[in-house]
């Protein structure tokens, strides 16, 4: 018996040891049945009967709709998918020790459309894609981008801020890559908040925050980059003839615009279009400014200024598949912004040199035509069955000719005004030209392991005309002297290596990039001197990722930037439109490096997701915008001269309380640290932002938005800019089985206008400027969708991830104060 027992004992133990050594790792993702998009934070059970009501696991797929998990278990079991408004997917499956792994493979997610009392199921997507180095806006799915503009919906977008003057920061820095469809665009670059205000939110699927953008990026651009997704980049290829698209109309009391999209698909052939055109304008815009010179002499400014802007874009994209395992694919686009705008200045000095003083007034007048034109053409090769490893040999073509006309005429002038002034007229025409050729190559090279490598080849021509002009009775005279034409051109090349890793719970990628520049500029005329330049940079890129669960990862990003000095910075004309005030670019600007060391958290639920990301960005030798006192006239000119240290927190939360109630909140807050010893300055603050709100499904399925932000001062070098706050509302209705719907859309300060204190100094003048902008908004919009088919085709994305193109720094972005507001004296 005793025998017996232990036998008895020792079976029983082995059985609960078997049992519990048993763990089978269960892998697969769940699709879209139509858009085969991955299906983020599905719940995930398994059960030991179908009618059991406690599973023995439970879990959640990722943001790509994908899932891994171990389970300890052994025998026959169910599991179930669930999603809102997904019908459940149930599946049988056999855990045990000899399978150590269950592949699902791809499991579809079908719409429930079905009602239980008179009660419609209703499903909340998640908005944000949350990575360690990547976040991505699910713009289309927020029922505010029927109304809103794509600067109002950058108001959402985690990791960016845009102020009051509409200026972007991306990654708290204003130096950042605007990429259209994957691919660059020079004039979003150089003019981001003008065209993103004047584009409707309708036209774009999502917008990409890449905070540390590896090796296979270029390295331009200090914040990374903002990848605008336009509405044909969607879904994956099947061959399914059809087509849909959708037309959107806005008008309102600041202006009107208007977009239309058609994709479709006939066989191994797709195809998509986009056209955009917006209109906007302004009035009674205030701007004071005092300015105090060493001698004790003060100018006092007013001025009001009007002013209108259009905007009009159109892209076409063509795929075509040769083969199974090869692609072709080819794009054109034009894009047009204009802006033209009025001011009626009043000057007036007093004191120091003045004496008793003198006044004057103006009007002032300024037309900008800024036009692009791209194309771009693409082939992509598969190496295998899994299609894994490729080759990718693109072709980009981009041309941008600009054209500002600036005149100015004086009325009244007072005798004995102690400096020239005289009317005026000037004409400045630019043309940025590039021609780029790439190559990348991806593969895997072992279990959970990628490298990438590539190389490219930039060659971009810059070309600028500035005439000047005296006006005496009316008759225009050209000034040779203070006229400037000179030619920049850049040879860039350009190669890298990037190899990630996933490893259990770690990911992990690791690239060195090496890009060297070709410089030459030549004067045609002017008081420039010819020069030649070449420098080199390796910019090196990290970053490790942990999963702590299946809902929750963290991770360390570092990333080296830089900014190349472009037209703007390094052009040496000298305006002269104002006698007082004077600005001009320097040909010697050097390369500016930047560092970015980050530490993000992830946490994302079916109805929460939270973001947290501390960063240090720092840089010895950042490109600035500085202004001195010289003769009486103040100068303003570009150098490396900032040494700068910047810490920031940032947070994201996307909360959804009831399938019908979203909570979100978008703000942060960092330190920074600027000085200069060249100009013995030194600058130093905390600034904050926030932008949260409510999105609410009230009975018969209308849709309310409401939300508040706010900004506080920002630093330079030489001063501040003022915060501003908002609040904005968007109600929408949509009928025909969603085919058609309306929006209003109602937007305005706490007190009905936009007050934005601006202060800087130097060792020799002090200027303070207040500027007063009407901003109270309220806007109808209406939405079409038509079409055969819900799904969206994929065409053509250029694979060409090109960062050369010139961004300018935040005060630039505007070309001006609000809309045609610039300061001129």
């Amino acid at each position: 018996m005793k025998m017996n027992s232990r036998l008895f004992f020792l079976l029983v133990f082995a059985s609960i040891t078997t049992a519990i050594s048993a763990q089978t790792t269960i892998t697969g993702e769940v699709l879209d049945s139509l858009t085969k998009k991955g299906e983020p934070y599905a719940t995930i059970r398994v059960y030991k009967n179908k009618n059991s009501e406690k599973p023995i696991a439970m879990w959640v797929t990722d943001t790509d709709g994908r899932f891994s998990q171990t389970v300890t278990a052994q025998g026959n079991f169910f599991i179930s998918f669930n999603s809102m408004g997904r019908r459940e997917i149930v599946r049988r499956i056999s855990l045990g020790a000899d399978k150590d792994k269950v592949d699902l493979g791809t499991l579809l997610f079908q719409d429930d459309t079905k009602q239980m009392e008179g009660v419609t199921v209703v499903a909340q997507k998640p908005l944000v894609k949350m990575e360690t180095d990547k976040m991505t806006y699910d713009v289309q799915n927020d029922v505010d981008s029927k109304t809103n503009t794509v600067l109002d919906m950058l108001r959402k977008v985690p990791m960016v801020t845009v102020d009051g003057q509409d200026n972007i920061t991306v990654n708290g820095q204003s130096s950042f890559k605007v990429y259209v469809d994957g691919k660059p665009n020079i004039m979003f670059s150089a003019n981001p908040s003008q065209i993103f205000k004047s584009m409707p939110a309708s036209s774009v699927k999502s917008i990409e925050v890449v905070t540390n953008p590896g090796a296979r990026f270029d390295a331009e651009g200090t914040g990374g980059v903002l990848n605008i997704m336009m509405n044909h980049v969607n879904g994956q290829k099947t061959f399914t003839n059809g087509y849909n698209g959708n037309i959107n109309a806005t008008v309102g009391n600041k202006g009107s615009r208007g977009a239309a999209f058609v994709s479709g698909q006939q066989g191994k052939f797709t195809y998509s279009v986009n056209l955009m055109y917006g209109r906007g304008k302004s009035k009674d815009t205030e701007i004071f400014m005092k300015r105090t010179a060493p001698d004790g002499s003060t100018m006092d400014y007013y001025q009001t200024a009007s002013g209108r802007e259009s905007f009009t874009m159109g892209n076409v994209s063509l795929g075509f598949e040769i083969d199974s395992m090869s692609n072709l694919g080819a794009s054109f686009g034009v894009t047009r912004y204009g802006l033209r705008h009025n001011g009626y200045p009043t000057t007036k000095y007093i004191g120091g040199i003045y004496g008793a003083g003198f006044q004057y007034s103006n009007f002032t007048s300024t037309e900008t035509d800024n036009n692009s034109y791209n194309g771009s053409i693409d082939y992509q090769r598969f190496f295998n069955a899994d299609r894994t490893s490729s080759l990718v040999l693109s072709y980009l073509f981009t041309t941008m000719p600009n054209s500002e006309k600036s005149e100015r005429y004086y009325s009244n002038l007072p005798p004995g005004i102690p400096f020239p002034v005289s009317d005026l007229y000037s004409e400045a025409n630019t043309r940025g030209t590039e021609h780029t050729a790439q190559a990348d190559f991806t593969t895997p090279i072992g279990k959970g392991q990628v490298l990438n490598t590539g190389a490219k080849y930039i060659l971009r021509l810059n070309t600028s005309d500035s005439k000047y002009y005296n006006v005496l009775a009316g008759v225009q005279t050209y000034d040779p002297t203070k006229s400037v034409n000179y030619k920049n051109n850049q040879n860039i090349l350009a190669g890298y290596a990037e190899y990630t890793a996933t490893i259990g719970k770690f990911g992990t990628k690791a690239g060195l990039r090496y890009e060297h520049t070709w410089e030459d500029v030549k004067f045609i005329l002017g008081s420039g001197s010819d020069f030649k330049k070449n420098y080199g940079s390796l910019v090196p890129s990290a970053s490790i990722t942990y999963n702590l669960a299946a809902t929750v990862n963290m991770g360390i990003n570092y990333g080296m930037r830089i900014t190349r000095p472009g037209i703007s910075y390094m052009n040496p004309y000298v305006d002269h439109s104002d006698p007082t005030y004077i600005k001009y670019g320097n040909p010697n600007v050097e390369v500016e490096k930047s560092h970015n060391v980050s530490f993000v958290f992830n946490f994302f639920t079916p109805k929460l997701m939270i973001n947290l990301t501390l960063g240090e960005n720092f840089a010895d030798n950042q490109i600035s915008e500085y202004s001195f006192m010289q003769s009486g006239t103040l100068n303003t000119t570009y150098g490396n001269i900032v040494r700068s240290r910047w810490t920031n927190f940032h947070t994201f939360v996307n909360y959804a309380i009831t399938p019908k109630t979203r909570l979100m909140l978008n703000g942060g807050f960092d330190y920074g640290d600027i000085r200069s010893n060249q100009l013995a300055a030194h600058n130093h603050g905390w600034q904050a932002d926030v932008f949260a709100g409510i999105q609410q499904t009230l009975p018969w399925d209308i849709k309310l938005s409401c939300f508040a932000g706010g900004m506080t001062k920002k630093y330079t070098l030489q001063g501040y800019s003022g915060g501003y706050d908002f609040i904005s509302a968007t109600i929408d209705k949509s009928f025909f089985k969603d085919k058609f719907s309306i929006g209003l859309q109602f937007m305005t300060p706490f007190d009905g206008k936009i007050k934005i204190d601006q202060y800087s100094r130097g060792a020799d003048f002090e200027q303070s400027v207040d500027i007063i902008i009407p901003m109270r908004y309220i806007g109808l919009s209406f939405t079409w969708n038509f079409g055969n088919t819900k799904k969206q085709f994929q065409t053509h994305e250029s694979k060409i991830s090109n960062d050369f193109q010139e961004h300018k720094s935040t005060n630039q972005q505007m070309g001006g104060v609000g809309t045609g507001t610039g300061i001129g004296m």
